[in-house]
């Protein structure tokens, strides 16, 4: 007789967990309690006869055999989801197709444009998940990534799509502050942005000074606007707070500063219809602006 197989509950658990490295954090994402996620790791142990988490004190660390077990699942699951959209896809007599993206371009460029694809292709139905780092697209289960040109892609085809100048801007209040004076909002991901673009600009900045620091450029932005100090983020994503008058740019702008952005998607394979027409009518937005 087969061995009874694990429940979807309990691969989820083990998936979440093991990308947290933490019950709480996955007992949080999954609307669980910690004791209902311990319970499901440890069921799930048992059915194995397989230690998948160690317990050090109050923390919790995958084993060597959790770890590959976790990965494995996680693209399964991956695939179990897309099927599912596609499966719902196909009942509407449409195409799916799973992007990632960056929360902040798929809010400030991205979206704003996806009606102009819907009328072209009324048939494929466009899914965007975030995505804020290089991530495996095996893993992922997505077809594409819209991303940063990054190392970490170099195994995949990795497509340009446009450079994007990086400003400095303020809210309009702020414009007449010395720069050695002006508050400096930082991006977590990209601590240096400052130092270089002192560095171009010969602005006495105090780029080594903490100040507050944001996950996304859409926190970033936000917090310019609000009065909080000077934000260093890509012109494409201000390009109506500049125009409506919400933000400036009072400093001078540095082209050599400058963040590239692609489209990445799997190598030595033939696309698949949908994303074909996806990626031509991507590279040629990205090419008006």
């Amino acid at each position: 007789m087969s061995r009874r197989l694990p429940s979807i509950s309990a691969l989820l658990a083990l998936e979440t967990a093991a990308r947290h490295q933490s019950f709480a954090k996955a007992a949080q994402e999954l609307s669980l309690s910690e004791g209902a996620i311990s319970r499901q790791i440890a069921k799930l142990e048992g059915m194995l006869g397989i230690r998948l988490f160690n317990r050090v004190g109050n923390r919790v660390e995958l084993s060597e055999l959790g770890a590959g077990y976790a990965s494995r699942i996680r693209a399964s699951l991956a695939d179990i989801e897309r099927h599912t959209h596609q499966l719902v896809a196909d009942a509407r007599g449409t195409t799916s197709l799973e992007i990632g993206i960056i929360p902040t371009l798929a809010s400030r460029w991205l979206i704003p444009r996806l009606t102009r694809f819907q009328a072209r292709y009324p048939e494929i139905e466009v899914n965007l998940k975030e995505r804020t780092q290089p991530f495996s697209l095996e893993e992922s289960g997505l077809q594409a990534a819209i991303n940063y040109d990054h190392p970490a892609w170099r195994t995949m085809k990795v497509q340009p799509l446009f450079e994007d100048q990086m400003v400095a801007v303020c809210h309009p209040r702020l414009a007449s502050e010395l720069p050695g004076n002006m508050p400096l909002l930082h991006k977590l991901a990209s601590p240096f942005n400052w130092a270089r673009y002192a560095a171009l600009a010969g602005l006495p900045l105090s780029t080594r000074t903490a100040g507050p620091t944001y996950d996304r450029y859409a926190l970033l932005i936000e917090a310019a606007k609000a009065g909080i100090g000077m934000a260093l983020v890509p012109r494409r994503y201000v390009e109506r707070e500049l125009q409506e008058g919400g933000l400036c740019t009072p400093w001078p702008e540095m082209a050599e500063l400058c963040e590239r952005y692609v489209l990445v998607t799997r190598p030595g394979t033939e696309t698949a219809p949908a994303l074909a027409k996806f990626e031509h009518w991507l590279i040629e937005e990205a090419s008006v602006g």
